[in-house]
């Protein structure tokens, strides 16, 4: 049984840094035992768990699906084990989170640096990209995205409201003017965030739906890159609410038709389908979402 443990735990590891060495280094064990646990653990299941390439591993279907249930059983384990010794449950192991670059940035690595603080036997890897990233292929805990939906194998939690609005520079209002209908867009320089080929569908409040053709001069896919534009008087941007809120608070950025919206898009956290929620993964997603509410609380 021991051994059983030990394959698994080795194969979690081997997975969390997709390379045997790594692995064999946070195990404090060397690459031939970990080859050997590995190899054992594959004969046992009668299952390839990994593509081996000179550069990489990556999981195979089977290896996903038990990587899967065998971080949730290992993180339950180290909890209870931790709930005996100390009297009481702290998160454990390594918490694996992606999330957009401005937001993540602004909101999710703060966090992250006191969840470190407070639970020391934590270890925490965030990766930030406005990139919609696989969550299991890549082993993530948890995902932060905007407006983005998950697919079958995850599940959506809502963390806070959020919107997309119309911003520029108050700089570049001034040089030239300020539009008083959607249509005015057109004589303004527009700076894209994603796909250029895209237009800006917005909102009124009473419903009614409008329509901007979008030749954008400037366009990037990382949103800090064209929130920099934006304040440096470029052109207008399409940016979400949560994300301009400290850039409108010092007159950095100024609403654009501000009775017009680009639509909702909430700040939603996605995570693997599991029965049993890791503790780290609740830690999270209850504090990011408390920081959130007053970060709302904040701006109203």
């Amino acid at each position: 049984m021991l051994d059983d443990l030990n394959e698994l735990k080795t194969f979690r590891a081997i997975m969390e840094h997709r390379n045997l060495t790594a692995a064999a280094g946070a195990l404090g064990v060397s690459l031939a035992v970990v080859s050997k646990r590995l190899a054992s653990l594959e004969q046992r299941i009668g299952l390839r768990l990994l593509h081996r390439t000179t550069r990489r591993l990556s999981p195979t279907a089977e290896g996903l699906e038990l990587l899967e249930s065998v971080a949730r059983s290992l993180d339950a384990l180290e909890e209870g084990e931790e709930r005996l010794s100390r009297g009481h449950v702290e998160a454990v192991g390594l918490l694996r989170v992606t999330a957009p670059v401005s937001f993540g940035r602004t909101h999710v690595t703060p966090l992250l640096g006191r969840l470190s603080d407070e639970h020391p036997r934590l270890r925490i890897d965030v990766r930030l990209t406005d990139s919609l990233v696989d969550l299991v292929a890549g082993g993530y805990d948890v995902g932060i995205r905007i407006g983005g939906l998950g697919d079958s194998s995850t599940v959506m939690r809502k963390l806070a409201d959020n919107r997309r609005i119309l911003l520029a520079s108050p700089a570049y209002l001034e040089r030239h003017g300020r539009p008083g209908t959607v249509a005015d867009l057109q004589g303004h320089t527009l700076l894209g965030y994603g796909d250029a080929n895209v237009p800006w569908t917005l909102t009124r409040a009473d419903g009614t739906r409008a329509t901007a053709t979008t030749n954008f001069r400037l366009a990037s896919d990382n949103g800090d890159v064209v929130r920099d534009w934006a304040v440096a008087g470029h052109g207008i941007t399409m940016k979400s609410h949560i994300d301009v809120q400290a850039d409108m608070a010092s007159g950095a950025l100024e609403r654009v038709l501000p009775g017009w919206h680009g639509g909702d898009a909430a700040i939603v956290a996605l995570y693997p389908s599991a029965r049993h929620m890791p503790l780290k993964t609740s830690i999270l997603l209850d504090a990011l979402s408390d920081e959130l509410r007053s970060v709302e609380t904040a701006a109203a």
